[in-house]
């Protein structure tokens, strides 16, 4: 299956508000409030009631999602709309044994994450070390690349396991709950203080390879649905209840992506791409 690529896309601007939360001192005073995990508890339990429902409609037409697409709109609270399950048929997934996917709708960058070196998520720098916290399964991966899948709000908010193989079990990262949007990287780490889970996959076809899903502001928590298993490609992995998120993919030196997406990153543009999509060259 041949993917058809859309044309790649500058990071979107900041709206008012992030720029009012992230560069003035009073926002900044807020945010510390909206970074506390009671406050992203009773935000998600509250999108999980009925009560949440009047939110959908206007939700469904800024976004210009066509709930056609998916199983159900009947939807009992806003958090059942937001993680909605699409229709059979709408992300065929490329099942060549040699095709990687992508693991979600998303825009994508890509990164060599050479050893020794650090790569950029928007502003800010890290090190598998510091994304993983762990030094030895790190450096399984140096000379690798790491995917970055950024979701936002109008994305499709399930995603899918790249390959079949064996998955360990789900390792979390306790963080502080943040928005992964591109004004939060100014003047901080933000895939070192998000909560994060990952798995790392032992496939028939690439090797080993890390999938890591990354929690942001008033995401209440990130839903894996399995532990350790056989995985086939294509399997829904899990889902994220409201608020951008991120899926992020690490592989050896010896899987490579494909040269359009490494291309774009490095003229600061996304690439589009969609669940089921292949991915590397």
């Amino acid at each position: 299956m041949k993917t058809i690529l859309s044309e790649p896309v500058k990071p979107q601007k900041e709206s008012k508000t992030l720029e009012f939360l992230y560069r003035n001192f009073f926002g900044r005073c807020i945010l510390r409030v909206l970074r506390a995990k009671w406050v992203s508890v009773t935000a998600g339990a509250f999108l999980n009631t009925r009560l949440s429902k009047f939110l959908i409609p206007s939700f469904v037409k800024k976004n210009g999602i066509d709930l056609s697409k998916y199983e159900s709109d009947n939807f009992k609270c806003f958090n059942d709309c937001f993680s909605r399950k699409i229709k059979d048929g709408f992300r065929p997934i490329d099942q060549a044994e040699q095709s990687l996917i992508s693991p979600a709708d998303a825009l994508l960058s890509v990164y060599k994450a050479e050893r020794g070196s650090v790569f950029p998520v928007k502003q800010s720098m890290y090190t598998l070390n510091s994304l993983l916290k762990d030094n030895l399964l790190a450096r399984d991966f140096y000379d690798g690349y790491v995917y970055v899948f950024r979701l936002c709000v109008n994305h499709y908010h399930r995603y899918s396991y790249p390959a079949s193989g064996k998955k360990s079990r789900n390792i979390h990262i306790n963080g502080t709950l943040h928005t992964v949007r591109p004004i939060a990287l100014e003047n901080t780490k933000v895939f070192c203080e998000n909560s994060r889970e990952y798995t790392v996959i032992d496939t028939y076809d690439f090797g080993k390879i890390i999938q890591m899903e990354v929690g942001a502001m008033l995401v209440g928590k990130i839903k894996n649905l399995h532990q350790e298993r056989l995985i086939e490609k294509g399997e829904e992995k899990g889902m994220f209840l409201y608020g951008g998120s991120t899926v992020i993919l690490i592989t050896d030196g010896n899987t490579l992506p494909k040269k359009e997406f490494l291309d774009n990153t490095l003229k600061g543009f996304e690439t589009p791409i969609k669940l089921g999509e292949r991915i590397n060259e």
